[in-house]
């Protein structure tokens, strides 16, 4: 691994821990100012809107992981396409399962941030049956 590929990873292992935490201030850090979140369902969130699921108590993670994660650099930006494996709530509804993620990290002076995440589903509800 290089030393980007670690400190990438660091970044992201911190980002994990916040989560679980609901660390808003430690999320605050490791996102950038223009931060965006695209959600397994299409909905786009800016940093503030992401940082006030947790404030309000709207969002609550019980269980997170981060693996399977491929790391590629193209100078003060990194992708890591990866997968997120989580026990969640929405307001009280679950949000389970194993999404596909992809960050975007981007270097900001000397150290990396995260700019953006992308959640897909990795499976799908059956289609309903016919009456």
């Amino acid at each position: 691994m290089t030393v980007t590929n670690d400190q990438v990873r660091l970044v992201g292992s911190r980002w994990v821990d916040a989560e679980l935490a609901a660390d808003v201030d430690t999320l605050d850090t490791l996102a950038s100012d223009d931060f965006r979140l695209v959600g397994p369902f299409g909905f786009v969130l800016d940093k503030q809107q992401w940082l006030d699921r947790y404030r309000s108590g709207d969002f609550a993670t019980t269980a997170l992981t981060w693996h399977d994660v491929d790391v590629r650099e193209y100078g003060d930006s990194v992708i890591t396409i990866g997968t997120q494996s989580q026990e969640a709530a929405y307001k009280g509804s679950p949000t389970n399962g194993d999404f596909r993620i992809t960050h975007v990290f981007v270097r900001e002076s000397d150290r990396w941030v995260i700019a953006g995440m992308q959640l897909s589903p990795t499976t799908f509800a059956p289609p309903p049956r016919p009456a």
